[in-house]
C-alpha cells in the first residue's frame, strides 16, 4: 500500500480579508508542520505499514507527480488540505481508497472526495478536547463572576466586586446553555456533569432519548439566553446557522450573564451583540472566534470592558497537536483491518456536522 502526507496553504476562514494570515498555530506547507501533527513515533507506526511518498504540499505538484500520486491508496492530511475537483481526483489520484485528516472540519474539501468513493477519517473529536476543556473551564469561571468581579474590583474596589457577585449564582444549579450537541457539544455537557448544573441545550438534531441519556434538557434559543446564567455556543457552521445569534438573543441575557463563543464567529450578528453589552454592561462575552479574524482596528471588541477576546486557541495547539495524528493512525489501523471506526465522515453527516 502507498499513501502520502498531503497539505497546503491553509484557506481562508469566511470574512477575512485576502493576504491576511490566517489563525493557524503553524504554518501548512512548510516541512516541520507534518511533524507537529503526526508525531515521529506515529510517523514510525505508518511508516511501518505504508510506503509513504513524499509530501505533496501544492496543486501545482500535481502534474509533475502524476506517475508517482496514480498509486496513491491513502492520504494523511490536516489544516490546509488541498481542496481537488472530483476531476483531479479522478486523474491524479485514481487509487485513492481513504482520506486520514488530523483535524477538525472536513467541510470545505470533503463532498468531492466522498461522492467519488473516497472515505474521509476525520480527527474532529480529537481537535475537540481541548475546545471542550477551554469551553468547560470558562463556563464554570463565569458562573462565579469572574470576569465582572475582576474589572469591578480593579476600578471600584473589593467591596464592590463582591457586592456584584452576590448576583451571581456560582456553579451548584446554575443554568448553562449549550448551543449543539454535535461532538465538541456532547464533550463540554460530560466535563460540566461534575458541576451539578442544570443543563439546557439547543439543538434541533438531537433526539430525545439522546438528550436524556446526556442528562440534559432541550430548549429554544429564547429560552437559554433568557434564563441561562452562562451561554456556551458550539453549533455547526453552515447557513442555516450564520446570524442564527442576534439581538432578539443577546437582548434577553440576564444582566451578570456571559455568552462564550468557541464555535464560528459568523453564527453571531456582531452589531447586535455590541449593542446588547452596551445596553448592560454587566453582561460578558467571551470570544475565541470572531468575523472576521482578526478583530479589525478600532472593533468595539478591542475597547469594549465586558468583551473577553482571546486568539483562536480553544482548539489543538503545540502538544495538543499530536493528539489528531493519533486518532487518525487509529482510524487507519482500523481500516486496515476491515473494522468500523467512530472517526468516519459519511455524505449524509456533511449535512448537520460542523
Amino acid at each position: 500500500m502507498k499513501g502520502i502526507y498531503v497539505i497546503g496553504v491553509p484557506r481562508r476562514p469566511a470574512g477575512q480579508a485576502a493576504g491576511a494570515k490566517p489563525p493557524m498555530p503553524f504554518a501548512p506547507g512548510k516541512a516541520g508542520f507534518i511533524d507537529k501533527i503526526y508525531l515521529p513515533q506515529v510517523q514510525k507506526e505508518l511508516s511501518e505499514q505504508v510506503e509513504l511518498l513524499e509530501t505533496l504540499s501544492s496543486v501545482e505538484e500535481l502534474p509533475k507527480r502524476q506517475e508517482q500520486l496514480k498509486q496513491v491508496e491513502v492520504i494523511f492530511s490536516t489544516w490546509g488540505m488541498l481542496p481537488l475537483t472530483a476531476e483531479q481526483i479522478k486523474t491524479y489520484f485514481p487509487s485513492l481508497r481513504a482520506v486520514f485528516y488530523a483535524a477538525g472540519s472536513v467541510q470545505y474539501f470533503a463532498r468531492p472526495f466522498l461522492e467519488s468513493g473516497v472515505r474521509i477519517f476525520s480527527a474532529a473529536s480529537a481537535n475537540g478536547v481541548p475546545v471542550a476543556e477551554y469551553s468547560a473551564a470558562q463556563v464554570v469561571l463565569a458562573n462565579k463572576g469572574f470576569y465582572q468581579a475582576g474589572r469591578i474590583y480593579q476600578s471600584q474596589g473589593m467591596k464592590a466586586a463582591r457586592d456584584y457577585t452576590a448576583l451571581m449564582s456560582g456553579n451548584f444549579g446554575a443554568k448553562v446553555g449549550i448551543l449543539g450537541a454535535g461532538v465538541i457539544g456532547r464533550q463540554v455537557i460530560r466535563l460540566l456533569h461534575n458541576y451539578r448544573l442544570e443543563l439546557l441545550v439547543f439543538d434541533p438534531f438531537l433526539p430525545q432519548e439522546k438528550a436524556q441519556e446526556l442528562n440534559v434538557q432541550k430548549a429554544e434559543l429564547l429560552e437559554i439566553f433568557a434564563e441561562c446564567q452562562t451561554i456556551s455556543n458550539h453549533l455547526a457552521n453552515n447557513e442555516k446557522t450564520r446570524g442564527m445569534l442576534d439581538y432578539s438573543l443577546f437582548s434577553r441575557m440576564k444582566p451578570g450573564a456571559t455568552f462564550i463563543n468557541t464555535g464560528r464567529g459568523a453564527q453571531v450578528v456582531e452589531e447586535d451583540l455590541i449593542r446588547a453589552l452596551g445596553e448592560e454592561p454587566g453582561r460578558t462575552a467571551v470570544l475565541d472566534v470572531t468575523d472576521p479574524e482578526p478583530v479589525p482596528e478600532g472593533h468595539p471588541f478591542l475597547s469594549l470592558p465586558n468583551v473577553v477576546l482571546t486568539p483562536h486557541i480553544a482548539g489543538s495547539m503545540n502538544e495538543e497537536l499530536g493528539r489528531m495524528g493519533i486518532y487518525m493512525r487509529d482510524a487507519f489501523l482500523c481500516y486496515q483491518r476491515g473494522e468500523p471506526s467512530p472517526y468516519e465522515v459519511t455524505l449524509p453527516m456533511l449535512e448537520t456536522m460542523a
